[in-house]
């Protein structure tokens, strides 16, 4: 029976954790937003946008209700402000994005590469917080309006009446299901999507235009109902301004359509490093997705406002959530009305699975490299579970409600287009391009006014996010405490000078000293030997090598290890490494000479004062601290058999 059970969990674990090893070497992720394909492998432009398009135009099924909430009879208004801000704004940052990282890393790795050490691995793990509140509410508030749209047809609205909690939760754990099998390649399934339902809004849009036309009194009634409440012009664009920040949901979508960027197809004569033809390629992919959405923000905005009374917006009414629908139904009947709904409920649920493959390709990026996060952070199928299990949880906090999501999703969504802004602010300055650098930091002013004035009106929003940041950071830090010791270094190399030191000591017992650089004058060799050699009562027949480390960025976790040999003084073979943590790089050393020369080597230590509190703190955030225990550490985690660990003296 035990063997049955263990057999069993054998099995489990290997299921969940398949492909983790293939991640942790190349880095990448399955998934829509994975690594990318070959060149001739990857996928005209057009297809690509329609994988962003889910996430993006599927805004369309709640966008027009959020709109006329915010902003009442003005909504058409308040709509040509964010379609300016669209177009002036966010497509211009995000096509410099696109330049700037061309393999779909983001403005987050923009960002990442100025700043260092640990102030840049907290600001990336912040942004990493409000990315995931971004893409973990699209999966959320997008459910919630598929339900919306499921529970409010005619059909179905007696049958499934209090049920949309239950529902959402259903089609989340459906989402999740389709991970956890495993999901291929969507981009075929996203087209078909996207063109259905785009043309059924079309024909929405027609529809609605031709009874505002033919409907006269309506556009009058608006025009004098929007003058009565407003006054003049002038009035009425300051409050669209005001409100602009409640209807950043139609913003969503640009960092997804950078994510997917590795998918485009470019031309034949692109490489990882100059890939020219897919950052042209990909910018018509942005600039397509920005105008055509554009344009039904607009269109969509005027008919809704027009031809919806205004009480069937607010929550409880036939239109919450689900404006178009209301109108397809209305006045296109029931058939049409379910048909539409039914592609509704297909690319919102599948706006779902293109921000968890946003996720699933966003977090092992980064939290595993930085050693903030378990081993099998790096598989799919484990972090389909967590992020499915947040997702019911963020669900059940909300009660499924769309608009009390939309705070949360609209300070996701700003906080990522503003760190992108500066993003390309900061490149355009290095660049020496003052026109765009003075272009992007107007854009940057717009976004962060944005951004802080939807913080002070919908606080809630920054409120999730920084439940999400809080607990990213202190999972994060718990894990990078956990894997304190494990042996980190990816690689190790020695240039020609090291290869002969470790060749020729060989023959003999290897001895190395490790060694803290000071002065490096002869005088620090020799004592350092004397004193060796009296701590530890080693004959003065025997000889050493020197070893030292000098710490680079210690908040890095894994990195290559580079071993450069020079003779001192004329006499002391010296070999110098530079890592983030000693006792890491020590390691390596003396299991690579192990594995390479075959015998077992000897390193040793003077005790470093200082309590060992104090000491482990160092070690941990400054990778120095009390060296000679913690390398013993780190080679008794890495080598289980005693035999075959190298030995660590220290005196």
């Amino acid at each position: 029976m035990a063997t049955t059970v263990d057999t069993r969990t054998s099995r489990l674990r290997a299921w969940m954790l398949e492909g983790l090893s293939d991640m942790g070497k190349g880095g990448g992720h399955t998934g829509a937003h994975a690594d990318p394909e070959p060149a001739h492998q990857g996928q005209p432009w057009w297809r690509v946008m329609c994988l962003t398009g889910v996430d993006y135009f599927s805004t369309l099924g709640y966008q027009p209700g959020i709109a006329a909430l915010a902003a009442g009879l003005l909504s058409p208004v308040a709509t040509i402000v964010l379609v300016i801000v669209t177009l002036a704004g966010a497509l211009p940052v995000y096509r410099r994005v696109a330049e700037e990282s061309p393999r779909g890393e983001g403005s987050i790795a923009m960002l990442e590469r100025l700043l260092t050490f640990w102030k840049g691995k907290l600001f990336v793990l912040t942004l990493l917080g409000f990315a995931a509140t971004d893409f973990l509410i699209t999966i959320t508030l997008s459910a919630a309006d598929a339900s919306t749209h499921l529970i409010e047809n005619p059909h179905l609205t007696d049958a499934l009446h209090d049920r949309q909690l239950l529902i959402t939760l259903i089609l989340i754990a459906l989402l999740g299901a389709v991970f956890l099998k495993g999901f291929l390649e969507a981009i075929g399934v996203a087209v078909v999507l996207v063109g259905a339902y785009l043309a059924l809004n079309v024909v929405v849009v027609a529809v609605g235009l031709w009874h505002v036309v033919t409907e006269g009194h309506v556009v009058t009634d608006w025009s004098t109902a929007l003058t009565a409440e407003h006054g003049n012009v002038l009035a009425m664009i300051g409050v669209a301004l005001l409100v602009f920040p409640k209807l950043a949901l139609g913003l969503s979508g640009f960092e997804t359509g950078v994510a997917v960027m590795p998918h485009v197809r470019g031309e034949p004569g692109d490489t990882e490093e100059h890939p020219k033809g897919r950052i042209r390629d990909t910018k018509k992919l942005l600039t397509a997705a920005a105008v055509i959405m554009s344009v039904f923000l607009i269109c969509t905005s005027f008919i809704t406002t027009l031809l919806i009374p205004e009480k069937e917006f607010e929550p409880g009414g036939d239109a919450n959530g689900r404006a178009l629908a209301y109108l397809a139904h209305d006045y296109l009947g029931n058939v049409f009305g379910t048909v539409y709904d039914v592609s509704t409920i297909a690319i919102l649920w599948f706006a779902g699975a293109s921000a968890m493959a946003g996720l699933l390709n966003l977090m092992p990026r980064y939290l595993p490299r930085y050693g903030m996060a378990p081993h099998w952070a790096r598989a799919v199928r484990p972090m389909v579970i967590v992020f499915t299990l947040v997702g019911f949880l963020v669900t059940w906090i909300f009660d499924a409600d769309v608009n009390a999501q939309g705070g949360a999703y609209a300070t996701g969504v700003l906080v990522l287009i503003s760190s992108a802004a500066i993003a390309v602010t900061i490149a355009a300055r290095k660049a020496g391009q003052r026109n765009w650098t003075i272009a992007f930091g107007v854009i940057s002013a717009v976004f962060l006014y944005t951004t802080v004035l939807n913080v002070i009106e919908r606080p809630d929003g920054v409120k999730i996010g920084a439940c999400f940041i809080a607990g990213i950071i202190l999972v994060s830090l718990l894990s990078r405490l956990a894997r304190a010791f494990e042996l980190r270094v990816t690689s190790v190399r020695l240039d020609d000078m090291a290869e002969r030191f470790v060749r020729d000591i060989s023959h003999r017992k290897i001895r190395f000293i490790a060694n803290e650089p000071d002065h490096r004058d002869l005088t620090e060799y020799r004592e350092k030997i004397e004193q060796i050699r009296h701590d530890n009562d080693v004959p003065t027949a025997e000889d050493f090598v020197f070893v030292e480390v000098t710490v680079t960025d210690p908040s890095e976790f894994e990195a290559g290890l580079t071993v450069r040999g020079e003779v001192m003084h004329g006499r002391y073979r010296v070999l110098t490494l530079e890592s983030s943590s000693i006792p890491n790089a020590l390691a390596a050393l003396l299991l690579h000479v192990r594995d390479t020369t075959g015998a077992i080597p000897h390193i040793y230590f003077e005790w470093t004062e200082g309590g060992p509190f104090a000491n482990f703190l160092r070690f941990f955030l400054f990778g120095q601290g009390e060296v000679a225990p913690v390398t013993r550490e780190v080679l008794r985690e890495a080598e289980r058999n005693r035999s075959r660990r190298p030995r660590v003296h220290v005196g």
